[in-house]
């Protein structure tokens, strides 16, 4: 009875050592995939926090502007039926995709900034990869009908009403939307769907595809090279026709008589000029920045440029140095300053 108590205890002992040990592998694993659906924005937490808290106010501050300048931009071109032609009806839209295209990244980093919570699940992650391209398309297009409008109009002004229809316009918005929209879905979900079983720190702060990149434990040349090659050719060709556009309306412009006229002519595209030189010039400066470790800063700074400062100069731009834009103010603040001052007497 001795000898089979103790055979009992040892299948017992052996019984519970190896029932516990494939649930403590479990709960690892477990562990180890629920550890996996989440990344970590770096952001600028190497920057001391004092600099933290005032970048915290200057991202802000020019997010305020950029909400409230694009916003009365918009509302400005609904209400005043001056402002009702082609021109500002891409320039309704252009606004419009400032505010979303600024609210993909900036949000998140003041609250990252505030709260100090770097976590972002790989969904939203993947989600702000796709929306940040797929505005940034849909500008570079966007531009490109703006352009194009400018162009009509100092080109062949007797012709601009007959050219720049009602429906033209609202294809040409269309295709900028549409492109935006279609052109990352196949990048960003070839890049969700690859096994990231290695570092969770993206050193950026937002999910910029270049930096998820470097997380996967595969190698992913061979979705780099396809994002490279569809980011390059479908902003490549809106740039060049861009380009194009400006080239005809400076020489159309150099072959004008009059002085007057020709500072006329150029002031109706000197705005939407410097808009494109800001967006694009952003762009270009990205491109050509040296690739590795080093220059991780520099692309984060310049990335504030682009994500932030552009978005700001549209309504700024707009409104300081376009008269009717002015005028249309004027006319929307007046009546309120005249109620305002009859209250006060």
């Amino acid at each position: 009875h001795f000898s089979l108590s103790i055979c009992k205890f040892q299948l017992l002992s052996m019984e519970i050592f190896f029932v516990r040990k494939p649930d403590t592998r479990n709960s690892m694993a477990v562990k180890n995939q629920t550890s996996l659906r989440e990344f970590i924005l770096l952001g600028f937490s190497h920057v001391p926090d004092v600099l933290q808290g005032w970048l915290f106010v200057g991202v802000g501050a020019a997010y305020m502007v950029i909400l409230l300048g694009n916003s009365l931009i918009i509302f400005i071109a609904l209400v005043d039926a001056a402002l009702h032609t082609p021109m500002y009806f891409f320039l309704r839209n252009l606004s419009f995709l400032e505010i979303c295209y600024a609210s993909v990244t900036i949000p998140r980093m003041l609250f990252n900034l505030l709260v100090g919570s770097k976590a972002i699940s790989i969904l939203s992650c993947a989600a702000q990869m796709y929306f940040f391209h797929s505005f940034g398309i849909s500008e570079c297009f966007l531009l490109l009908a703006m352009a194009y409008d400018r162009c009509i109009a100092i080109c062949c002004p007797l012709r601009y009403t007959l050219i720049m229809s009602r429906s033209l316009c609202l294809q040409m918005v269309a295709v900028s939307w549409a492109a935006g929209f279609v052109t990352p879905s196949f990048t960003v979900i070839m890049a969700s769907m690859l096994p990231f079983c290695g570092p969770r720190e993206i050193n950026h702060f937002f999910c910029d595809l270049t930096a998820v990149l470097k997380l996967p434990c595969i190698d992913t040349g061979l979705i780099e090279i396809t994002a490279l090659i569809s980011a390059s050719t479908i902003s490549m060709i809106p740039f060049v026709l861009t380009i194009t556009s400006y080239v005809y309306v400076i020489l159309t412009i150099l072959k004008m008589p009059s002085i007057t006229g020709r500072k006329k002519a150029f002031s109706t595209c000197s705005s939407h000029l410097i808009v494109v030189s800001t967006f694009y010039g952003a762009l270009i400066i990205m491109y050509v920045a040296p690739s590795g470790n080093q220059s991780l800063d520099f692309n984060k700074v310049f990335s504030l440029l682009y994500t932030v400062v552009t978005p700001m100069f549209n309504p700024i731009v707009y409104s300081l140095r376009n008269q009717e834009v002015k005028n249309a103010l004027r006319r929307a603040i007046g009546p309120i300053h005249g109620a305002m001052k009859d209250r006060v007497h």
